[in-house]
């Protein structure tokens, strides 16, 4: 498909517009796109840029791989599968891994700073241990060792009556 403004190149860029409840598409190459302002001329990374970044995710990767946290028990790998932290201490032993996210998640800013700025989140004892037992009764389960996880299943219960 061609562009639809210079009609010579094809289009990389497809938009869709609701306009009254009417639909319309608008399909442009990536160059009248930059013109439009829709895009961002970008310009491709160095095959160099590329290796190294490849070589030293692998080596930083296999390094992340031995961390777990003390408070809970979450592995670098159980994270990134996952996608969720199990403690606040987590931020703490996973901060090498974290330190990108973060800035990318919150415009190139390193620390959370959240809503109530100044306030630290310390996790109470009570919780940790709720979670190291949810960790342990996860892994008792997938091990098929369901004595234990029987009875890592009872002190959870016991816990939440308190």
């Amino acid at each position: 498909m061609r562009c639809q403004n210079c009609k010579k190149q094809t289009a990389t860029v497809h938009l869709t517009d609701l306009l009254k409840g009417e639909k319309h598409e608008r399909h442009l190459c990536e160059e009248c796109a930059v013109k439009e302002k829709i895009t961002a001329k970008t310009h491709p990374p160095s095959i160099n840029d590329v290796l190294n970044s490849f070589l030293m995710s692998q080596s930083v990767v296999k390094e992340l791989g031995k961390l777990k946290c003390p408070d809970c028990g979450m592995s670098f790998v159980e994270f990134r599968s996952q996608g969720l932290l199990g403690c606040p201490n987590d931020y703490d032993v996973f901060d090498q891994a974290l330190s990108s996210v973060i800035e990318r998640a919150q415009d190139g800013e390193t620390q959370h700073i959240g809503k109530s700025p100044g306030e630290s989140a310390d996790i109470d004892p009570i919780q940790r241990e709720r979670l190291k037992l949810q960790r342990e009764l996860r892994e008792a389960v997938k091990a098929e060792n369901y004595e234990l996880a029987a009875e890592l299943r009872d002190r959870l219960e016991e816990m939440h009556s308190e």
